[in-house]
């Protein structure tokens, strides 16, 4: 491969390397605020291959990633609150869930007294779920 074919085009702040055809070819190692102007290039000067329509140059694109405070909470309050609330229904749907097998179970048994009393429970406990839903409407 010849200098003219080489995959980074030669840098001319580089200096002159003499033998080696691989230190020709090799990028050079590059550290933010590096102590040699160079390097310290912008993006397309350094790296004349990348047009301004692949993506990378595009003058619309100012930032990148999520934005300043994505991925911190904002509200430790109301994440704490919503957690305490998801928790405590997800206590009470386990409760019911074991209830209406104790309700079928004594129903398939002919305890229909014991059944209607489980039915009780269960209308309850929905109740106490609808209840935590209710208490705070502006979390919808």
């Amino acid at each position: 491969m010849s200098e003219s074919e080489s995959p980074f085009p030669r840098d001319p702040g580089a200096p002159e390397t003499s033998g080696a055809p691989e230190a020709a070819t090799a990028p050079p190692a590059y550290t933010p605020g590096s102590a040699q102007p160079r390097l310290n290039r912008p993006v397309h000067e350094r790296y004349p291959q990348i047009r301004p329509t692949s993506g990378y140059g595009d003058p619309r694109i100012r930032h990148t990633g999520p934005g300043p405070g994505a991925g911190t909470e904002q509200e430790p309050e109301r994440s704490s609150k919503l957690s305490a609330r998801l928790a405590l229904a997800l206590t009470v749907v386990i409760g019911q869930l074991w209830g209406l097998t104790i309700v079928v179970d004594e129903w398939m048994a002919g305890d229909t007294g014991t059944a209607w009393w489980g039915a009780g429970f269960l209308v309850l406990s929905f109740l106490v779920v609808l209840g935590i839903w209710l208490v705070d409407p502006k979390d919808r």
